[in-house]
């Protein structure tokens, strides 16, 4: 074993609530309709109808997607009257739906 390479290292890991809170993150991508929906809204904001059409689902289950979204920080949303338009809640997650992860 290399005891300073381990010290510098785990020095330099981030906390165990930020592995946590990331890996909790991660999942919500691993669902191919939220994974879609964060594409969508990387291209331009939109309101839970449209989101629904583009990812196929009813307006209640996209609305049950985007609550998730919301409370893990990925999605912010703006009130227009009665409806609600969503955009990524920071640029942070455009890099996890790079192109090149769709490629086998």
């Amino acid at each position: 074993m290399h005891p300073d390479a381990v010290a510098r290292v785990q020095a330099a890991l981030p906390s165990p609530e930020a592995v946590e809170a990331a890996t909790e993150r991660l999942k919500l991508l691993a669902d191919p309709t939220r994974y879609r929906v964060l594409s969508a809204l990387a291209r331009e904001e939109l309101c839970v109808c449209d989101l629904a059409a583009i990812a196929g689902v009813n307006e209640s289950s996209m609305s049950h997607q985007l609550r998730l979204l919301r409370a893990h920080g990925l999605v912010a949303f703006r009130k227009e009257g009665r409806m609600a338009y969503y955009r990524l809640a920071s640029d942070t997650v455009r890099p996890l739906l790079s192109p090149s992860l769709l490629k086998g």
